[in-house]
């Protein structure tokens, strides 16, 4: 099993990891992943997201968090966004976990996961909230990761190909 780590990403690092990032993301994209994105996606695409999650983490409105392996390469990420109303100072959502499929089944999610929780309680936060595609693997790997799912909204969103989907929603008390 490889060494892999979990850092913290600021605005700089998001920017200079842009194309790898932007390969994450186009990877899940391409894979099948409900992750806001139709196909065709394009690595411009990508790329253009990463800017504008850049700017997100230099307002101290989201973290960013990556994994690596020993070599320094990137497979994973995950956000924690923290720019809600001033009534939800406790809550907190969780975002875009990708893991790129070269490195899925070794652990990185259940990593940058628990790697996130710790920067919530860090924050103060005490609830965390997500929705992903009903009956996906993700939607297993919550569950497997502690997650209570509190309901399904049919017709939710559209897959990449254009499927439509329902969402399910997950909270975690810390």
């Amino acid at each position: 099993m490889p060494a892999l780590t979990v850092h913290s990403f600021s605005r700089e690092d998001i920017l200079s990891h842009r194309e790898a990032l932007a390969d994450i993301l186009e990877n899940c994209v391409a894979g099948g992943a409900s992750v806001s994105f139709m196909l065709p996606f394009s690595q411009a695409r990508a790329g253009e997201f990463w800017s504008d999650i850049a700017e997100s983490v230099g307002r101290q409105a989201r973290t960013v968090l990556v994994c690596k392996d020993e070599t320094g390469q990137l497979l994973g990420t995950v956000q924690l966004v923290t720019d809600l109303p001033e009534n939800q100072p406790h809550r907190a959502e969780v975002a875009k976990l990708l893991v790129h499929e070269k490195a899925r089944r070794q652990g990185v999610a259940m990593l940058l996961m628990d790697a996130l929780e710790t920067v919530a309680r860090t924050q103060q936060k005490t609830v965390l909230v997500l929705d992903t595609a009903t009956g996906s693997g993700a939607e297993t790997f919550y569950q497997r990761a502690g997650w209570q799912k509190s309901g399904e909204i049919p017709r939710y969103a559209l897959m990449p190909d254009g499927e439509m989907t329902a969402t399910s929603v997950f909270y975690k008390f810390l």
